[in-house]
Formats: structure tokens, sequence, C-alpha cells
């Protein structure tokens, strides 16, 4: 199967999970992806657990946290603070689409592995640089961590009953990669139409403040600062949890016809018609009342009941899900969402499946999540076209590491 950036090639000298994530898009549409990593410590990643995999030997081999991201890709173990290691990023520089990396801002420069160094040597590289607060600023040099960017960029703040609360999943690396994938996507074919390479500078600062999406939009236009609702919505009422007899529910409804039926569904049809309800500005400005009406209703009966005659008047519902029951729901079943993939010294390894479904070039796995340093002398053999005499002189002198 060709994927549709099969033509692609990927230098990836990130770690932990923004970077990772990115390149792992681009690996699973296609794109040859090889992972730069440290020879003394690898991708922090890997150590990142419990859980971990064991090996063939019953060794405790990578984290379950490193898979996650990190699935076609071919891993190379190179030292860049020597000059025989700065050699290798740049020839494969030479031969690449893309460079990817998340050192702090301006810290590859003294390696000459910067966007202009690398750029010196190959003036149609796209070039992305994933920091926490970007290139430019008070804050450009300051070090960046998903929750330390929830914190600062306002999400804990909307999040949670009273107290802050982080959300569960990193989401701001996880949308950092997104953002930064798209980004590389449009690079590309802005210099294949004949604009160059250049420098994409990705900040998660940045990414967080545009995440608010609606929350910030609601305070820039009316100067009020969002205040943390917990399960409820600032702008959508009914649109929470409500518990029934057995256990709690979601509803989600998202316009008047949908409250109407709603409304019928519980036998309560006159709340259509009360001023108070009748639209969603007014069941907003009236949530309190509303909400303990609904969730007195729904008390009394049980959470499949309900499900079921919501589900067949149109009304967006649901249980509340743990990951386990997520993956049990049989609409992720048909949609392929768990997927098997083998790892070198392992065997098949679970893990979830691209969610991007595309009719003629959809995301494929070719390979597992590499171990550390699994094909540093493939990498140097094959596509630096290095002999063996030269590849055990890096050995020996530490520049690189093999499996």
């Amino acid at each position: 199967m060709t994927g549709a950036l099969s033509h692609i090639r990927v230098l990836d000298l990130s770690r932990v999970l923004a970077g990772p994530w990115c390149a792992q898009i681009l690996g699973d549409l296609g794109a040859d992806v090889i992972k730069v990593e440290n020879p003394k410590t690898g991708d922090d990643t890997r150590g990142w657990g419990p859980p971990f995999l064991t090996d063939e030997a019953g060794a405790r081999a990578d984290a379950a946290y490193y898979l996650c991201a990190n699935r076609n890709k071919r891993a190379i173990a190179v030292d860049i603070t020597t000059p025989e290691g700065q050699e290798i990023i740049i020839a494969l520089a030479k031969i690449s689409d893309v460079v990817i990396e998340n050192f702090k801002t301006g810290g590859l420069k003294k390696y000459g592995l910067d966007y202009e160094g690398l750029k010196a040597h190959n003036k149609d590289l796209i070039y992305c640089s994933i920091t926490g607060f970007g290139q430019n600023g008070p804050l450009a040099h300051a070090p960046g961590y998903d929750y330390l960017i929830q914190a600062m960029g306002g999400l804990m703040s909307v999040t949670g009953q009273g107290a802050p609360v982080k959300v569960g999943v990193p989401v701001v690396d996880l949308f950092t990669g997104v953002y930064a994938s798209n980004a590389i996507m449009a690079a590309l074919i802005a210099r294949d139409q004949g604009m160059g390479g250049q420098h994409i500078d990705m900040a998660l600062f940045d990414v967080q403040l545009a995440m608010l999406a609606n929350q910030a939009s609601n305070y820039l236009v009316s100067g009020g600062v969002p205040q943390p609702l917990g399960n409820a919505h600032p702008n959508i009422v009914p649109y929470q949890n409500f518990p029934t007899a057995d256990r709690e529910i979601i509803v989600a409804v998202g316009n008047d016809r949908q409250f109407a039926a709603f409304a019928q569904v519980l036998g309560c049809e006159d709340w259509a018609k009360d001023p108070r309800f009748k639209t969603n500005a007014a069941r907003v400005e009236n949530r309190d009342v509303l909400t303990g009406m609904i969730a007195q209703s729904l008390k009394a009966g049980e959470s499949g009941v309900w499900l079921d005659k919501l589900s067949k008047a149109g009304i967006p519902c649901g249980p509340i899900n743990s990951v386990k029951a997520a993956f049990d729901e049989a609409q992720a079943k048909a949609r392929g969402a768990q997927i098997e993939i083998p790892v070198t010294g392992v065997g098949p390894v679970p893990g979830v499946a691209n969610p991007i479904h595309m009719s003629v070039t959809p995301p494929h796995y070719r390979l597992g999540p590499p171990r550390f340093a699994e094909h540093t002398a493939e990498v140097l053999q094959k596509m630096l076209n290095w002999d063996d005499k030269k590849i055990a002189q890096l050995r020996q002198s530490g520049a690189i590491v093999e499996l």
C-alpha cells in the first residue's frame, strides 16, 4: 500500500510527545521517518512506566507510553554533541524533506543543526521547531511542559469544579503535534509550488490559547472571565451529566428542536413552550432551575431505559465509559480503533489506530515502535552508503550506538 506521503522523508530529532506525535502522524500517512535519539538516554518516554513491555527473554522493554507515539519510524542513536554526530545529522538532512525538533529555543545552533545551519545544506528543507513558548518573546528560552502550559494557558481555569484541574491526557502536546503536522503538510505543498523550504515555529503556549476556542471568544467578546463549570457547557443548556436511578449519563442538547424532543421524552412537553426554556439563550440564563428539574425527572428511571428512549428520539446522549468500556463499544470495534503491530524482540503489541479514514491512501502500519538504536547501522549503510569501517569508527568513538 502506498501512503499519501510515501515520497517524503522526515528526520525526527524530537522526544517525549508533541514532536513524536507529529512525526507519527506523518509516518502513518506513509512518510519515511528516522527517529534520532540520544545514545546515552534515548527518548525519555521509553522509561515512563509502568506499565512496560516484556521482551522474549523476559526482560523489561519499553514503556507503554513510548509505544503510543512512535510507530512507523526507524530509530537511530546519534550523539549530536560530537562533530561525527553532527556530520550524520547534516548528511541525513541533505536527503530529507522535513526536520522536526523540540530542543530549547536556540539549543541546536551551537551544533550547526538549527534551521539556518541545515538550510545551508538543503535550501528546500521544511524545519519544524516545537517549543514551550516559541522562538521569540520573554519566555522563549523557558522550558515548557504540557501540565505547565495547561496552567499558564488558561485551560485549567475552566476545567473541573472549583479547584483547577488538568485534563486527563496531555492535550496540549497532542494538539501541538496535530497542528505541527498540518503546518508541515502545508509547507510541503508550498515547496512543491516553488516557494522553497521554510521554518515552522510551533509553541505549546500558542496552541493552548488557540485551543480555548469558544471560551477565548467568550472572554474577548464579553470581557467576562470564564469560570469552571465542571461537566456543564458555558454556552449550551442542557449539555452535561445527569444522574439516573442507577448511574450518570451524558445529555448534549444542541438546539431548540432537540430540546423540544428531549422535553417530550421526559414527559414535560410544556418546557419547550416555557419562556424560561424555549430558546438556548433563555436556558443558559435559567440553567440552575432547568438542570435541577431535568435531574429530578431522570432519577425516576434507569440509565439504559433513558438512553434507549433518548437515542430513538434523536437526542445526543451516552454513558460515561471507562477506557475499557470505550474500547469495548461496538462502534470502536466497527471502526477498527484497536490494532496490533509487531515490536522487535517482543512480538505483537496492541495499539490505537490512526483516526484518519481515507478511501485511497489511508494510514497504514508498516513498522512497530522501534527498539532503542534498532536501525542505526541500517540507516547509515542503506541511506548514506557508509561502509562497515566508517560505522565501526563511529561506534568506537561513541558518536553512535547500535542495537
